[in-house]
């Protein structure tokens, strides 16, 4: 995250107790739930023979999704820069009865000592990130053979700032306010075998209420 980490980490140290409001972010209603599991579902396959998957989460944030795939068997590590979201998400899945794994750290250069996965899953990440396309590089050369990066991406109708200041001025985002799903494919289709895109934003379960900007999978094979 280079310089401006700290900077980065507490501005979301700042919201993680309050981060679970959001309807998609802490999944509290059931329709919303039973939506993201669904979707899950179709995005991180069962293992061979039934069994689980090695997944990355980055940017965990307060491990919503990694809760849900833990519940579906998953083998799941958690990457976050925030402490503050890594302890949210930590309690989320002990209180579940659930194992996981949650680390501390740059979600675009995940801490995990040299591990493969056979997924990495990144939702709403990539538009906060300093240099997005070194993250994707970082998170394919992760993935085993055969294996998939899924991004739940988007473009946010209103969204014309950044949420980070080191001082007086504010960091400069390269995908700001959110990266269009024929941008984010340009960018990954050099790293990776096949692209999907997934168009999301009409499932309003997804978001709890409609929504009218543009929001979607990215599945990519490698």
């Amino acid at each position: 995250m280079g310089a401006h980490g700290d900077v980065i980490a507490a501005y979301w140290d700042a919201v993680a107790s309050s981060f679970d409001d959001g309807p998609d972010h802490g999944l509290r209603a059931g329709p919303t739930r039973a939506a993201w599991a669904r979707r899950l579902r179709g995005w991180v396959p069962a293992g061979p023979v039934g069994g689980g998957l090695d997944v990355l989460d980055a940017g965990c944030g307060t491990g919503s999704l990694s809760l849900l795939l833990a519940q579906a068997g998953h083998r799941v590590t958690g990457v976050d820069l925030s402490p503050g979201m890594v302890r949210q998400a930590q309690g989320k899945l002990a209180a579940a009865g659930v194992p996981g794994r949650f680390l501390v750290g740059d979600a675009a250069a995940p801490p995990t000592g040299g591990q493969a996965f056979d997924v990495v899953l990144s939702r709403h990440l990539v538009w906060t990130l300093p240099d997005p396309v070194a993250a994707l590089r970082q998170w394919v050369a992760g993935l085993r053979p055969g294996g998939r990066l899924v991004l739940v991406e988007g473009r946010w109708g209103g969204s014309s700032g950044v949420p980070y200041a080191d001082g007086a001025r504010q960091l400069v985002l390269p995908w700001m306010g959110g990266v269009g799903a024929e941008d984010l494919a340009h960018a990954v289709l050099p790293l990776v075998a096949g692209v999907r895109i997934e168009p999301l934003s009409a499932d309003a379960d997804l978001w709890g209420g409609p929504v009218d900007d543009e929001r979607y999978a990215l599945i990519a094979r490698v």
